[in-house]
């Protein structure tokens, strides 16, 4: 059995020839406004995980750095693997 969602529904005030723009596209792809805006939110939101993820990856390498050993074993490694790879 599908299980449904109970979506709520919000005003936004948006500019006019934004809201053209999305209503150009949405029917370009064959998906109504609020779907469009839906998928363009969910991809905000995960693009903002990324940078944040990214953030935090930097972070612990700079308050912790990888030992000289371990980039050096990495480097080796990658020499061997990256060449036979398929770009």
């Amino acid at each position: 059995m599908a299980k449904t969602t109970v979506k709520k529904i919000i005003q936004v005030p948006i500019e006019d020839d934004l809201l053209e723009r999305i209503d150009a596209t949405a029917g370009v792809v064959a998906e109504s406004r609020a779907a469009f805006i839906r998928e363009a939110c969910k991809q905000r939101l995960k693009s903002l995980r990324v940078k944040e993820l990214d953030r935090l990856y930097t972070e612990g390498y700079r308050q912790k750095p990888e030992e000289p050993d371990w980039a050096e074993a990495s480097v080796k490694l990658l020499s061997k693997r990256l060449p036979k790879e398929k770009w």
